[in-house]
């Protein structure tokens, strides 16, 4: 097609549209998103449904596609409305223009994270719709707020909600990424968040003096355990080409706090781990580890938890889950590798898993697209947000119908 053809074509015409609404970080005004879902839930003869579980601030919209056998447990198709925030100066195109180039690449804030299923997920089901197809079971289309900064004011208390309660749902399809390969990537866990701070307490004075127990030696002792045990991740993934990052513990050094000027030896200072624990490690042990080295480095070292999730466990990838073996029927009529991975950041799906819905994290888009979510000068082109239209009319009869 041509950049014409893209430009004039309906499903393209309603995710720009879209993806110009700046449901940006901090702040945001969702009023916009919701009225434009709800003009696309009026054109597309289904039910909508908004509610606050958090504050009136963070709405989710929630679209009703009833099935031929609603007493059947549901599935959810889940997006986000909210976006990262942009750092203007470094991107070539407006972040909330949806500027398209003649090669038909679609430029915003949003169009790999995650804007681009949620109108994808609508795409589909026009095309099934006017196809005559209605599903078995209920399909509700959801779009949520505040993912991006942890989903705690969207779908973590939305699961706790009256609506979500009857809803009765028993599997989702939520965002997933490109792939660094020729694969679809298809999530089906995520790891463990624990985000640490320790602090350290020790002998301050003179910088001229060789202290004792100072808490630079503690922080040197403990950093220097965690940079080992990290080193040993690394090791992993390097020493077999089949592991992917999701499949290893990783742990960042991502703050330094403390200290006054250069001549004083502070009493106290700080440092801060983003640690995302592998779905195979013992989480138990892992703590054990962590407190151990805070005594080894000689008292005065305090272990917190700047969040401390809980285990989910996987979501059942085979013969024994019904919407698993439909997903793969489905990849595998279209012809599309893909492979099974652990989410190597966070979704909403952990919030679903945890309420006993089987989830499953996927975006139509392999390797033909860079990965650039929360990066500047974001885009998809054209070709592959239309492909993944298709992808999803493959997809959502068979996951309904299951």
């Amino acid at each position: 097609m041509s950049k014409a053809e893209w430009e004039n074509n309906e499903e393209i015409k309603i995710f720009r549209e879209y993806l110009q609404i700046p449901s940006v970080h901090p702040n945001i005004d969702y009023t916009p998103c919701v009225e434009f879902l709800k003009r696309q839930a009026e054109s597309l003869d289904l039910s909508v449904h908004v509610v606050y579980p958090a504050n009136e601030n963070n709405p989710v919209v929630i679209l009703k596609w009833e099935g031929s056998e609603p007493e059947l447990p549901s599935i959810i198709l889940n997006s986000h409305m909210d976006v990262v925030p942009v750092v203007t100066e470094k991107w070539e195109h407006d972040p909330f223009g949806a500027e398209m180039d003649d090669e038909g690449r679609i430029f915003a804030r949003g169009t790999q994270d995650t804007k681009q299923i949620g109108t994808q997920y609508l795409g589909a089901i026009r095309a099934l719709k006017a196809e005559g197809f209605q599903p078995k079971r209920t399909v509700y289309v959801t779009f949520v707020p505040d993912e991006e900064l942890g989903g705690h004011l969207g779908m973590k208390e939305f699961v706790k909600d009256d609506y979500f309660k009857s809803m009765n749902v028993a599997f989702s399809l939520d965002e997933g990424s490109p792939s660094l390969d020729e694969n679809y990537y298809v999530f089906y866990a995520e790891r463990t968040a624990w985000p640490i701070r320790y602090k350290f307490s020790g002998t301050a004075g003179h910088g001229s003096i060789l202290l004792p127990h100072t808490a630079g030696e503690k922080l040197h002792y403990v950093l220097n355990k965690m940079m080992e045990f990290r080193a040993s991740q690394v090791k992993m993934l390097t020493d077999d080409p089949d592991l992917f990052m999701g499949d290893v513990t990783t742990l960042n050094l991502t703050q330094v706090i403390g200290g006054q000027q250069n001549n004083v030896v502070p009493a106290e200072l700080e440092v801060i781990f983003d640690l995302r624990i592998a779905v195979t490690a013992d989480l138990e042990a892992m703590e054990r580890k962590a407190l151990q080295w805070c005594e080894e480095a000689g008292g005065g070292v305090e272990l917190i938890f700047e969040r401390k999730d809980d285990f989910v466990p996987p979501t059942k990838i085979g013969a024994s889950n019904p919407f698993w073996v439909a997903f793969e029927n489905s990849m595998n009529e279209l012809n599309l590798k893909f492979r099974p991975q652990v989410c190597p950041g966070g979704t909403d799906s952990r919030y679903l898993r945890q309420q006993g819905v089987a989830s499953l994290g996927f975006s139509p888009m392999n390797n033909n697209t860079p990965i650039l979510a929360h990066d500047h000068d974001e885009y998809i082109t054209a070709e592959i947000y239309l492909h993944g239209i298709e992808v999803y009319k493959k997809i959502i009869p068979a996951i309904a119908n299951a």
